[in-house]
């Protein structure tokens, strides 16, 4: 069941994805805080993922390599597959709707869909510290329990941080994207794999838009689990990144949130795929790098999320203080860390993606409902941009 309803619900947004561009390609957006597009990409970026990026593909490789299921085409294409292009939609649909439809349409106003949406987000938050919990192991060699659980700690109070300011955040995703940037030349450099290997290797990325259907739906169990992922972070990525849309276009929105995502995707990639198909070691160096630009991608995830939920629910530090601002979002962070790793029949990223997909569900009824408001030019012109609504 929950798998047919994700398959309704990704053929929907390829479909209105679709739409978007064609017929409503011209339509302009711009949000509360616009940002020029190097800061924005840059914020989309590192908030829409975390250090599964940078440290799962050499471990995800030889998996696609092996097994049968992927036999289509090869371990590159499969990586990008999971992480690049297609699933970015999820985060430009959600994206153009709190732009353009949300503040016409009010859904996120009605209590029960507030608190629902930002449960969804405190949810998701956590399961991102939980990922990095889980992982650490194969980040860090040898690392204890006892340490594994100090570095979330301390990952979590850095992002609640940091999360206190907007340009604390807007810093350290510029950073981070230029960070990235020194670890995938640095890496390249270091492999000796040159131009020609390179090439080479993004050629095997690009065999990806040959197969591009066998990504639409699920492929196996791991492939559903990566796509109820996407459908979790996409509410509240485009709740976040709307409001930072400079006055574009929609078609500039989603070239935007779509293709300078998947460049800098290909190309990381195409680096660690070198790394994988000549068994060459990552030197200590370079492992070391790679967890710090992992640490620094859960921190600007989650850095990102808390503060859009803490400015929904009107809890920040103007309200509450710093102090307290800090302890509580600290501590119900961590609680909710430790639910997934000890709770996990009550945590499930399954049951927050089906929430999110609900979610949907419900704005396009609300949308109907809403039918003549929503129609209804926007200031008398019906190109003019809508700044994004406060929830």
């Amino acid at each position: 069941m929950l798998t047919t309803v994700l398959k309704i619900a990704v053929v929907f947004i390829l479909i209105a994805t679709i739409y978007l561009f064609i017929f409503q390609g011209k339509k302009r957006v711009i949000g509360k805080y616009p940002l020029g597009i190097f800061t924005f990409t840059s914020l989309l970026f590192t908030a829409g993922l975390d250090s599964g990026l940078v440290m799962l593909p050499l471990t995800e490789f030889p998996v696609y390599e092996k097994d049968p299921v992927y036999a289509f085409t090869n371990p590159a294409a499969i990586e990008f597959g999971f992480w690049g292009f297609l699933v970015w939609t999820f985060y430009f649909i959600t994206a153009y709707y709190f732009l353009r439809i949300e503040p016409k349409i009010k859904l996120f106003e009605v209590p029960f869909f507030k608190y629902l949406n930002n449960g969804v987000i405190v949810a998701t938050c956590a399961f991102t510290g939980f990922l990095f919990l889980g992982n650490l192991p194969t980040y860090i060699a040898d690392i204890s329990d006892l340490q594994a659980w100090l570095l979330v700690s301390f990952v979590v109070l850095t992002a609640v941080c940091t999360s206190t300011e907007i340009r604390f955040i807007k810093v350290l995703a510029v950073g981070s994207t230029w960070l990235f940037f020194s670890l995938i030349f640095g890496m390249w450099l270091d492999s000796g794999m040159g131009g020609a290997g390179f090439l080479k290797n993004l050629g095997l990325v690009g065999d990806y838009f040959p197969n591009i259907g066998h990504f639409v739906l699920p492929i196996n169990d791991y492939h559903e689990f990566y796509l109820m992922w996407w459908f979790s972070w996409s509410i509240m990525i485009g709740q976040f990144m709307a409001k930072f849309a400079g006055n574009m276009s929609t078609r500039t929105l989603l070239l935007g949130m779509l293709v300078i995502p998947s460049i800098q995707l290909a190309v990381w990639f195409s680096v660690l795929y070198g790394y994988y198909s000549s068994a060459t070691e990552v030197a200590l160096f370079w492992k070391t790098f790679m967890v710090v630009v992992g640490i620094i991608y859960v921190v600007n995830s989650l850095d990102s999320l808390t503060r859009l939920y803490t400015d929904n629910l009107n809890l920040t530090t103007k309200r509450l203080g710093t102090y307290k601002y800090i302890i509580l979002n600290f501590s119900v962070m961590m609680g909710l860390v430790g639910l997934y790793k000890f709770a996990p029949e009550i945590m499930d990223i399954k049951y927050v993606g089906m929430t999110v997909i609900l979610m949907y569900v419900a704005a396009l009824v609300r949308m109907y409902m809403k039918r003549d408001v929503l129609m209804a030019p926007t200031s008398g012109d019906v190109n003019a941009p809508l700044r994004v609504a406060e929830n």
